[in-house]
């Protein structure tokens, strides 16, 4: 049986990377020549903590949910992997085992570099650890703002900043309002909440006044953006 290959869309999603596209031509055919592609069905485990790292991934399509667990057994989502994004190379770096569990959330796609092949290619191109390092330097941006947004802004607006976010990667036109924006990552209140670090009731609240401010709208298949000027005000309003 053939080897999948990505669709169109999948590679669409990959060249265009916010940090993919800036590398050389040379530098992506080689990282794209070995790259091999795996399909995952909403909940399939793709790494688990404790894992040897034996490959350096990327999301092409849909989500990756990467969690931890709680002492009690409980399972605390602590971000989600989007299309375009790379990960998996800190373990391959250090040497130590994985240190998260991540899982499919919806149909996935990942885009595969085994890790001989990663090394291989970090010793032919001089280029690719610069190209590491601006990869690692914008997460521990992204951590401190995370941390900083945590201990200075109301839930109200971090709630805000994530309904943007979202909107970025996963916003399609609402099929019942030209208008509108359907986040069409579908997250439940817990997982919203558990990505903001508060309770889902104190979410729901905050989702509910949005709703009745008609800057959102509340479905069984998950929200709908109606003002997205009225979300930056938010934002903005606490900046």
């Amino acid at each position: 049986m053939d080897e999948p290959i990505l669709t169109m869309e999948e590679r669409e999603a990959i060249n265009n990377g916010r940090w993919f596209s800036t590398l050389s031509p040379s530098l992506r055919h080689d990282i794209l020549r070995c790259a091999f592609v795996k399909r995952y069905r909403d909940g399939d485990m793709i790494a688990a903590r404790g894992d040897p790292p034996e490959v350096w991934l990327a999301c092409a399509k849909g989500a990756v949910r990467v969690s931890s667990t709680s002492v009690s057994g409980k399972q605390i989502t602590l971000t989600y992997v989007e299309p375009g994004i790379w990960f998996g190379d800190v373990a391959i770096f250090d040497g130590d085992r994985r240190t998260h569990d991540a899982y499919a959330h919806g149909d996935t796609t990942t885009l595969n570099v085994a890790k001989a092949d990663f090394k291989k290619i970090l010793s032919q191109h001089v280029e690719f650890y610069e190209a590491m390092l601006r990869l690692h330097a914008r997460r521990i941006r992204q951590l401190y703002g995370l941390v900083e947004d945590l201990n200075t802004l109301p839930l109200r607006s971090r709630l805000a900043k994530q309904l943007n976010h979202l909107l970025r990667s996963y916003g399609v036109p609402s099929l019942s309002d030209a208008k509108a924006i359907r986040i069409s990552l579908q997250l439940a209140q817990e997982e919203l909440a558990q990505l903001l670090g508060a309770s889902r009731q104190r979410v729901n609240q905050e989702l509910k006044q949005m709703e009745r401010e008609q800057i959102i709208r509340i479905e069984p298949g998950g929200l709908v953006v109606l003002d997205r000027d009225g979300l930056m005000d938010i934002v903005d309003a606490d900046h």
